[in-house]
């Protein structure tokens, strides 16, 4: 059976979850002898067999970031010819897909990362694109002869932000973690070189700069944490000027109050994450918007114990109490996911940090059941397993 995997993001350029997703589902089925799978990816030319790049189309260089998406997905369409399934991930990639399965007349198969519907803030970065973004998802969702959701709150909001969708059609399977590459590595001399002090506690925070990952709620939650804890971010990748701007304020503010405050802006190579991860007392994750959050996961792999909003699909993989702590928030319903009440969020948020930080024992229990969770619940093989039967269950 060929699969051909549309995605913007791929090996070596990967900057969120969803791409981290799509590299370790592609490993997955390809270890398999049933599965041809072959990748078209966004981006530069990469050297690896089976593997197809798409740049923007020169054309389009001045077009709305949303139209240059298109252009791609007109090219990625047009090379799936001669797969039996089509498999996209995210908006950038679904309409490729849509169109490879009229062009071809194949199955197509759309994974649920995030949905255009609940990032209302992402106007502030396309523009008018944003209304092409949410036409292409609604689109390729309605059509597509499957949905795979990566947690059963996404498959929730899903039904929800697209009524049309038959229920039968929306499958749950669960994102997942390498838990060889993603495991606890000891090493206090690279975190030194990285400006952290590996003799001190500290609170970690990584994921990109936007409204979905919360990090301006972050840093006022960590404001009065003990003088000893240190706010290590690793955090890069703005959506826009706006919130770069904000978080560059808050971060300066922050740091003319404690010392400890390290800011890595660069996106680090996996082997620099799992040292930070494993040196961190605690991980934050104050996303008001995740479907999974696999960082969390990673997070957990290394031993290291989760502070997180109880939000999305979050739940499906924090245990309150054994692997971190959740943290309840009320949100807005209108997409956004804006805490009702900021303020007492925050104060939830540092309470929660607070108490595991605090505790150092107990947070050392906490990742040691976090890791062997993500070893027990999350392995790949398994999802690759999963949904390999969707696949067959459409031809």
């Amino acid at each position: 059976m060929r699969v051909d995997v549309v995605s913007r993001e791929y090996p070596p350029e990967v900057y969120g979850g969803a791409g981290v997703h799509v590299t370790e589902l592609v490993r997955a089925l390809r270890a398999r002898s049933d599965v041809d799978a072959r990748v078209h990816a966004f981006g530069a030319p990469r050297a690896e067999a089976g593997t197809s790049s798409y740049a923007d189309l020169s054309e389009l260089a001045s077009a709305n970031p949303a139209l240059r998406t298109l252009g791609v997905d007109l090219a990625i369409a047009d090379a799936c010819a001669g797969t039996d399934l089509v498999h996209s991930h995210t908006w950038y990639a679904n309409m490729a897909g849509h169109l490879a399965s009229l062009l071809h007349g194949v199955p197509h198969v759309v994974s649920a990362h995030s949905l255009e519907p609940l990032r209302p803030w992402k106007a502030e970065q396309l523009g008018g694109g944003y209304a092409v973004s949410s036409w292409v998802e609604r689109t390729a969702y309605e059509a597509a002869a499957a949905v795979i959701a990566v947690s059963s709150a996404m498959r929730d909001d899903v039904l929800s932000a697209y009524p049309a969708i038959d229920p039968a059609r929306v499958h749950v399977v669960h994102n997942g973690i390498d838990t060889e590459d993603w495991a606890p590595v000891v090493d206090p001399d690279r975190v030194r070189e990285l400006g952290v002090d590996p003799d001190r506690r500290s609170v970690l925070f990584v994921g990109r700069i936007t409204r979905q990952k919360g990090l301006p709620l972050f840093l006022r939650a960590v404001a009065d944490l003990p003088d000893d804890v240190q706010i290590v971010l690793c955090a890069g990748a703005p959506d826009t000027p706006e919130i770069q701007a904000e978080v560059e304020a808050l971060v300066a503010d922050l740091a003319s109050r404690r010392t400890g405050v390290v800011w890595i802006s660069e996106m680090l190579p996996r082997h620099d994450v799992t040292r930070l991860l494993t040196n961190a007392t605690v991980f934050a994750c104050p996303s008001i918007y995740e479907p999974l959050g696999i960082v969390n996961l990673e997070a957990m792999a290394c031993e290291t114990a989760v502070v997180a909003t109880a939000t999305g699909g979050i739940p499906e993989v924090v245990v309150d109490g054994e692997t971190g702590r959740l943290v309840p928030i009320a949100q807005a319903t209108d997409g956004t996911g804006t805490p009702l009440d900021p303020d007492a969020y925050v104060a939830d948020f540092a309470a929660a940090l607070t108490e595991v930080v605090t505790d150092p024992v107990r947070a050392a229990a906490m990742g040691v059941a976090g890791r062997r969770r993500a070893v027990e619940a999350f392995g790949w093989s398994a999802i690759a397993e999963r949904t390999v039967g969707i696949y067959r269950s459409l031809l």
